[in-house]
């Protein structure tokens, strides 16, 4: 019996946890044109922008005036996207003299953006072993 239990253990040590599933969603580019530069994390260094922190870097090009994509084999945890429609494919958000952006920009969750953009907590969301939807509207 002992010898049971202990294999048991063994083999559940080895079982990774269930994986997640994101269906990220871009709604209202203005133009089928570009692409739609994304940026995913898993905390909140470097979040927004900072790219070489973002733990994916995707493109997606912009069909029916929005983008998105199923991102599978998801660890579960805590996750925010930020966005932009880079219609011109240089990979560079424009902003202009004061530094706001002038392409369209967005973030997971759809926060409220007062006085910059929001902090990781106001645009994270939680991924588990269940398919996660997530909406943004650009700005």
């Amino acid at each position: 019996m002992n010898l049971l239990v202990a294999l048991f253990i063994s083999f559940s040590s080895f079982i990774s946890p269930l994986k997640g599933e994101i269906h990220l969603i871009i709604e209202e580019t203005e133009i089928n044109k570009g692409v739609v530069q994304v940026l995913l994390f898993n905390n909140k260094d470097g979040f927004p922008s900072e790219i070489n922190k973002a733990i994916k870097k995707l493109s997606l090009p912009v069909v029916n005036k929005k983008a998105e994509i199923v991102l599978t084999d998801i660890d579960p945890g805590e996750y925010a996207f930020s966005v932009f429609h880079d219609q011109d494919m240089d990979g560079e958000m424009k902003k202009n003299q004061i530094g706001y952006p002038l392409d369209k920009f967005g973030f997971s969750n759809n926060p409220s953006l007062l006085f910059g953009p929001p902090s990781f907590s106001k645009a994270s969301f939680k991924v588990k072993d269940k398919p996660v939807t997530v909406k943004i509207k650009l700005r």
